[in-house]
């Protein structure tokens, strides 16, 4: 049976990872896909949702200081069979919202020797009261200082969340492109290294027919020695970037490498805006308050105004009064007012320099961070419009050698026409053949530029989710 559910478990854990293994094993592996599979699985993105976590933690140690108390403090004396005392007290509290507390209490003391204001009735006694803060700790103190916080905190670390995930999905964004860009310049001196070879066979079959002169053969050699080099340099460079990409590719807690077959996305040019949310008509320069980065700098901003209203909080004097009503167990349930107890505690610093220096100093931080908010805000509003204007230059960039490409195609073509018609020289075709590889690592390297553009702006906007 032991041996069964084995066998079970291992064929199970193969099937879920050769489920999700063909989904790199396919043919083409598209950039939203890429980033979805780094948004969902990639260690990095997860250990920022930690921030989230954490400030949950801290905002329910912070309700803590509301939770009810039970309290007991038991003492007993025996001494050579004579019992000097035995004093019980308890009490139950429950701390409320504005500087208001709840308690119960039984209190019960017995024995020989005792202080005569512990004395208690045979059955103990009994007591039920309320303590109130009227002057510092009213309106706000540390405990609910402590909530409001925590509260406040929720949201920068969910910001903060948003500023760590979008480092990571840009990373991997850029390792993509590369990747795409490596892949784009493999094939490409791979397809022209084809053509060299033909070439040089061509022109050798041409010498042994005394149709062209022996020194093309050399210089035809040379071209496709050189394109050997390319593409030996092109595939070590290819190989460099899936290496890179892997890094960011794992389904759970295992990493995943690409298999060898499995190709970028070339249709990218038509999705890469909607995949980073980068177009235009969804990018809003004037209205930044949904920012991550401005949603920290606000949440930060709102933590120390509450400092500051706890720190202002004390110049108020310490007044704080307390009644318990008190009564046998037994007679509970008859109130009677002239049985309470009832304490005043009052304190008042006569400079409160202490006090005042602090609330001056959390006034400061306050306005400094004003500041910096506001700096912050207007360089995120240039560094959007910057990348946009780099990526609408970018854009025609892209146009302009899209037509040098075409342009360079035909020079090819047409000399090829010439070298056949016997009007034009090996020498003027690898000339026209150098220019359009040129041109389209150009166009390659343009179009890299563009999708990485867009990622530094998707990296500015900070919106991963």
């Amino acid at each position: 049976m032991r041996n069964s559910i084995k066998i079970f478990s291992f064929l199970f854990l193969f099937g879920f990872f050769q489920l999700h293994s063909q989904d790199f094993n396919k043919e083409e592996l598209s950039f939203s896909e890429f980033l979805g599979y780094v948004k969902k699985y990639h260690p990095l993105v997860k250990q920022a949702d930690l921030e989230v976590s954490s400030a949950q933690a801290k905002l329910m140690t912070a309700r803590g200081g509301f939770d009810p108390k039970i309290e007991v403090d038991y003492n007993k004396k025996e001494f050579k069979g004579t019992e000097y005392y035995s004093i019980l007290n308890s009490s139950f509290k429950i701390p409320t919202w504005y500087g208001v507390e709840i308690k119960a209490g039984f209190d019960d003391t017995d024995g020989q020797y005792y202080n005569p204001q512990n004395r208690t009735p045979e059955a103990g006694l009994t007591s039920l009261g309320i303590s109130v803060a009227l002057g510092q700790g009213m309106f706000i103190n540390q405990r609910m200082a402590d909530v409001r916080e925590g509260k406040l905190q929720l949201r920068l670390s969910d910001a903060e969340r948003k500023l760590r995930a979008i480092e990571v999905l840009y990373k991997a964004s850029e390792a993509y492109f590369e990747w795409r860009k490596s892949y784009n310049e493999a094939e490409l001196y791979k397809r022209y290294l084809g053509f060299a070879s033909t070439r040089f066979q061509g022109v050798k079959k041409l010498i042994e027919l005394g149709d062209s002169p022996s020194i093309d053969s050399v210089e035809a050699k040379i071209t496709v020695r050189n394109r050997e080099l390319n593409v030996e340099n092109a595939n070590l460079k290819l190989a460099k970037a899936k290496l890179n990409l892997s890094n960011y590719l794992w389904i759970e807690n295992v990493p995943v490498e690409l298999d060898d077959m499995v190709r970028p996305e070339q249709d990218l040019i038509q999705t890469v805006e909607e995949t980073l949310k980068t177009d235009t008509m969804m990018v809003n320069v004037e209205s930044l308050d949904t920012h991550p980065k401005m949603q920290a700098l606000e949440s930060k901003l709102s933590i120390l105004e509450v400092n500051r209203q706890l720190k202002a909080n004390a110049l108020l004097p310490k007044i704080n009064v307390g009644y318990n009503y008190i009564s046998e167990p037994s007679y509970f349930d008859t109130f009677n007012a002239d049985d309470y107890k009832f304490n005043i505690d009052f304190s008042f610093p006569i400079f409160l320099r202490k006090e005042r220096g602090s609330l001056k100093m959390a006034k400061i931080k306050i306005q400094d961070l004003k500041f910096d908010i506001g700096q912050q805000r207007l360089e995120l509003k240039n560094k959007i419009k910057a990348q946009q204007t780099e990526i609408t230059s970018l854009r025609k960039q892209k146009s302009v050698i899209d037509e040098l490409v075409n342009d360079y195609t035909m020079m090819l073509n047409s000399e090829e026409k010439l070298f056949s018609f016997g009007e034009s020289s090996i020498f003027l075709i690898n000339s026209r053949e150098n220019n359009l590889v040129s041109a389209k690592l150009s166009q390659i390297s343009i179009e890299n530029q563009f999708y990485i553009s867009n990622a530094a702006l998707y990296r500015i906007l900070a919106n991963p989710d």
